[in-house]
């Protein structure tokens, strides 16, 4: 007899942010995709307004192609940018023949971050059910830059972004994060 999943207890929240200062960083927006572009893309506009509602700056916002070449082209011209610490990738990470971010992204990482995915996934579970499973939802480390790639859909956006993405962004979150810690990328 199967037992229901529970809910998984909320994340840790330091109210207590001591002596860290907030330090904003430099980060890019891509979306891809075949059938939209900048004005219409929801979810690029989503992401680009809740990194610079949190106090990040927005290096530059694109939109490409569900190509690799096109994807591989955009993320290593933006990651060789010192300005830029982080990268959101967001759209082609489905099953969909089309759907290439993950093997345009992944042979690009030095390190692989692969707890990124799974909790994307867990938290998609609470919201999307078995769904989840079809997200290929992952996130790297390319030359000192953090990249994230995520599905499309604007409620993926924001479950990315608003319980993953900007907490460890933020170099006040504790115990660590990758904000507090992007000079030793």
């Amino acid at each position: 007899m199967s037992q229901p999943l529970n809910d998984p207890p909320a994340p840790p929240r330091a109210h207590d942010h001591g002596e860290r200062a907030f330090v904003p960083l430099g980060v890019c927006v891509l979306a891809v995709s075949d059938t939209r572009d900048l004005q219409s893309d929801a979810s690029g506009a989503y992401l680009a307004e809740g990194l610079a509602g949190a106090g990040h700056t927005l290096v530059e916002r694109d939109l490409v192609r569900d190509e690799i070449e096109l994807i591989r082209a955009k993320v290593k011209g933006w990651t060789a940018n010192a300005a830029v610490h982080a990268v959101i990738v967001t759209g082609g990470t489905g099953l969909f023949a089309r759907d290439v971010s993950p093997e345009a992204l992944e042979p690009l990482f030095d390190k692989r971050m692969p707890g990124f995915g799974e909790m994307f996934r867990m938290l998609s579970w609470h919201e999307i059910g078995t769904a989840t499973l079809e997200s290929r939802a992952t996130a790297g480390v390319i030359d000192r830059t953090v990249v994230f790639a995520i599905p499309g859909s604007r409620g993926a956006c924001r479950t990315a972004l608003e319980k993953l993405i900007l907490p460890q962004l933020d170099s006040r979150t504790r115990p660590c994060s990758i904000g507090g810690m992007i000079e030793r990328l």
